[in-house]
């Protein structure tokens, strides 16, 4: 279980804000793939997956977050790149993420995923199944 944080700009409102999400990635030999669980997000209903290639300590990809319907961007679509560093102790990985904007303009922003929870128990799953604090 690990702990999805980005932040954004968001240049209908002016201001930066944070999407936190708790995620499970699941390892195939170089691959992995994230996916949060359901009402696991800060912006309820509003589901992410990621989709990365680990290269030594180097993890790149792609992402994909789907927006609440009743949320501020009305059920958009949003995607793009990602690329991590894994820390030595492969409990945390730090980032930036690009994908586009509502303006045609590129979007940047740092992102963070942190370990919480080795264990992937239906006990551990129904705890993390709640928006991150």
């Amino acid at each position: 279980m690990w702990l999805s944080r980005y932040e954004f700009y968001s240049s209908g409102r002016g201001d930066t804000y944070e999407g936190r999400h708790h995620v499970v990635i699941v390892q195939h030999g170089n691959r992995l793939t994230a996916q949060s669980l359901p009402r696991a997000s800060s912006n309820p209903d509003s589901p992410l997956t990621l989709d990365l290639t680990v290269d030594r300590n180097v993890v790149t990809g792609s992402w994909v977050e789907h927006t609440a319907a009743d949320g501020y961007y009305q059920g958009a679509r949003y995607h793009g790149a990602v690329q991590l560093l894994v820390e030595p102790t492969g409990r945390r990985m730090v980032g930036k993420w690009v994908g586009f904007g509502k303006d045609f303009e590129v979007n940047t922003g740092p992102w963070e995923l942190r370990l919480v929870d080795r264990s992937m128990s239906k006990a551990s799953l129904a705890q993390y199944s709640r928006p991150p604090q």
